[in-house]
């Protein structure tokens, strides 16, 4: 019996009774993290970290049981024992640590491992099987320096001010926008945040994660001057009603895409800014390595590509077929997260 395999409710672990990250309701759910394409509604019971559990109420309400563990914290689920471990993504995300006569199998979720102040940092677990993310799975998807990154958002929004034009930087509302914040911390300028991100903004700040103040951009009268705000907003608020208050805008994505040539023109964007949540091509690599495996399953975005690199390492090494491909299908989650805020403060 394989310890974890694929089934139509999404990753099945027999010997313990759960799924991990099903995309189907279940009895009980392991998540990784709280994105939409990691953490569906309807199951009955979910386990998770504390932080992912926060973010998941603010989501899901009261539905479903919440049970949390602490990183590093082992406990026994049926036949195996299970312990979350920080996995770098975003807030509370975790990899899971399943361990079963010996064997032991760690699913990553999602993980990156470039520094990030709004999450506990990525840590290598030790394992006979890796199950891994391969959302950036080509050696062309290397990160440049996130401080330069963020260096050239402040320079673009000061170039924008200047021109009298408001800025406007798509991101996604659970982690990227959180990470971005605390980048630009000690501009003057005001921040403003789209209701789904400032929901998020609530429960960070909640569990002690330090953020500039931010302002609902509903909050403000009829006739305010947008020109000197940086505004950021769900990829879904692009082409909106919702866009026409801020007047002359300037538009910018802050995503892993935007490494690719003309991505940035055919999202018909200003400007792009090469910043992802997800490991790059040298981040995937050391974590495998760091791993220990001698079994990798590849799960989400360029799984051939990277399997046939881990073969050629000498690596036992398969792709698993899911629904979702990682950081596209978080902008494609951007309407499930809307639907947790109130909807007065939802636009």
């Amino acid at each position: 019996m394989t310890l974890l395999r694929v089934e139509e409710r999404g990753l099945w672990c027999e010997a313990g009774g759960f799924h991990v990250d099903p995309w189907l309701p279940v009895p009980l759910a392991l998540l990784t993290h709280a994105h939409s394409d990691h953490a569906r509604p309807g199951s009955n019971a979910w386990l998770s970290t504390p932080l992912t559990a926060a973010v998941l109420r603010a989501r899901f309400g009261g539905e479903g049981a919440f049970e949390t563990a602490a990183y590093g914290v082992r406990r026994r689920i049926g036949e195996v024992d299970v312990s979350f471990h920080p996995a770098g993504h975003v807030l509370g995300s975790a990899q899971i640590r399943i361990e079963h006569k010996g064997e032991v199998w760690v699913v990553s979720g999602d993980y990156k491992l470039d520094p990030d102040p709004t999450c506990a940092a990525f840590e290598s677990v030790r394992c006979h099987t890796f199950v891994t993310e391969s959302t950036y799975g080509l050696p062309i998807y290397r990160w440049p320096e996130q401080g330069r990154v963020f260096e050239d958002v402040r320079n673009w929004w000061r170039g924008n001010r200047e021109r009298g034009k408001c800025s406007v930087l798509f991101t996604y509302p659970l982690g990227k926008s959180q990470r971005l914040l605390a980048g630009l911390r000690g501009e003057d300028s005001p921040l403003f945040c789209h209701g789904a991100i400032e929901m998020l903004n609530r429960v960070y700040r909640a569990n002690g994660v330090d953020l500039p103040a931010t302002q609902w951009p509903g909050d403000q009268s009829k006739g305010f001057d947008w020109s000197q705000a940086l505004v950021l907003a769900p990829p879904s608020a692009r082409g909106s009603a919702w866009m026409k208050r801020f007047g002359v805008v300037s538009t910018a994505f802050a995503s892993g895409w935007m490494r690719i040539r003309g991505t940035r023109r055919h999202k018909s964007i200003d400007r792009g800014f090469v910043l992802s949540d997800h490991a790059d091509w040298s981040g995937l690599q050391s974590a495998i390595s760091g791993s220990g495996a001698e079994r990798v399953l590849v799960t989400h975005g360029y799984r051939t590509p990277m399997v046939r690199w881990l073969h050629e390492k000498g690596l036992d090494a398969e792709a698993l077929e899911t629904p979702f491909e990682g950081e596209r299908d978080e902008a494609q989650a951007d309407d499930e997260v809307n639907d947790g805020v109130a909807p007065e403060r939802a636009e």
